[in-house]
């Protein structure tokens, strides 16, 4: 059974993990993103706001391993 916390986002390229049971709420993503990260919008992962790779080096940077790439 898939874990009920985490949650993927495409954008056909890449896809992000996010564990929301992991997120330490850091707001390195957000800091890093802000067009894509927007954690008072729905979807809050806005992919088709970025490049693929800003993306995955955003993604890298979150301390906690909430936010990942689907391999």
């Amino acid at each position: 059974m898939p874990d009920q916390n985490i949650k993927e986002y495409s954008n056909g390229e890449v896809t992000v993990l996010w564990d929301a049971s992991k997120c330490i709420h850091s707001a390195n993503c957000v800091k890093n993103l802000p067009e894509v990260f927007k954690p008072k919008e729905k979807p809050w992962v806005q992919m088709e706001n970025s490049t693929s790779e800003n993306i995955i080096s955003t993604v890298n940077k979150c301390p906690s391993g909430a936010l990942s790439l689907k391999k």
